[in-house]
């Protein structure tokens, strides 16, 4: 006696079985997508970037940068709608890098993750100064 599992000889080799995907790898392609704008300086508010900066000093917290900082997403079967938050250059218009890194992450996203990204929201939360690095690195010399 044989069962009857729904699942017809020659059937296409797509069509058996379902592919999860983790939030955690829409958020990394989100982020990659984004950080390859230029005019992008970093994601994530300064507050978060100073404490992922800390946790990255630790030893055993981790290998190098978050690469999901600044980035949440919420992922269905179908569709994906993703928040970022990024610190853009000074001198760039934001709308236009807004618009570049929402086109590149919905085209990464909807191209390695096969999700309809129904919206992308962007948070300007920093512009990154010229004479940042130059104060940080001031400051870095008086505390040591």
């Amino acid at each position: 006696m044989t069962e009857n599992t729904g699942v017809r000889l020659g059937a296409a080799p797509g069509s058996r079985g379902r592919t999860t995907i983790a939030d955690v790898v829409v958020e990394k392609i989100a982020g990659m997508a984004a950080r390859d704008v230029r005019g992008v300086y970093a994601l994530g508010s300064g507050f978060a970037r100073s404490m992922g900066s800390m946790r990255e000093r630790m030893p055993g917290a981790g290998s190098g940068k978050s690469a999901t900082r600044g980035i949440s997403v919420e992922v269905g079967e179908l569709q994906a709608a993703i928040d970022l938050e990024i610190v853009v250059d000074y001198g760039v218009s934001i709308t236009d890098v807004a618009a570049a890194v929402r086109e590149n992450v919905i085209s990464a996203v909807e191209r390695m993750a096969g999700r309809e990204v129904v919206e992308v929201n962007i948070t300007v939360s920093d512009v990154k100064l010229p004479d940042d690095e130059e104060d940080a690195g001031e400051e870095r010399q008086r505390i040591q």
